[in-house]
């Protein structure tokens, strides 16, 4: 089995869990923080909204760069609505999916690399970005989310089996 074969399934029940998740964001919190230094929900939920476009652009090219040619950092934009977070994950996944879909088990060994202004922060093959930065990054994120969501006693979604919420 190819090594893009294998992942896509990972890749499609990861997001279709996501996507829950976002869904449950009460729009009218999005300024919310449960701590001072971390991301607002708002903030948190367009992070996470974009992680998959970053699977895009490992699939597709061989670094990045944090910084843009401005010198300032690439930054997303803001939280606006839920209908507009939603429809920004769709596309970015669709996109990651697509990129995946065309990956060959070579391209998938090469390296890439993420960078500041310049600086590479680390090099790793393109199918262990994926893991870590993509994959990893979004399951961690997802359960800060959940913290979030609970903390402002909105019902979770399930994940990996029935939530506390969901359960019958």
């Amino acid at each position: 089995m190819a090594i893009a074969a294998s992942l896509i399934p990972e890749f499609d029940h990861e997001t279709a869990t996501t996507r829950r998740f976002l869904e449950a964001v009460p729009e009218d919190r999005a300024g919310w923080k449960s701590h001072p230094k971390s991301f607002s929900l708002g903030e948190l939920a367009v992070h996470m909204a974009n992680i998959p476009h970053w699977g895009a652009l490992t699939l597709q090219s061989a670094d990045f760069d944090l910084i843009g040619p401005d010198g300032k950092p690439k930054i997303s934009d803001p939280f606006t609505t839920i209908e507009a977070l939603l429809a920004a994950f769709d596309a970015n996944s669709l996109a990651a999916r697509e990129a995946l879909e065309s990956a060959t088990d070579e391209s998938l060994m090469e390296p890439w690399s993420l960078k500041q202004n310049g600086a590479v922060i680390f090099t790793l093959p393109r199918v262990a970005v994926l893991r870590t930065m993509i994959f990893s990054h979004l399951i961690h994120h997802r359960g800060q989310l959940s913290v979030y969501l609970r903390l402002l006693d909105v019902p979770l979604p399930s994940a990996y089996g029935p939530s506390a919420d969901t359960a019958s």
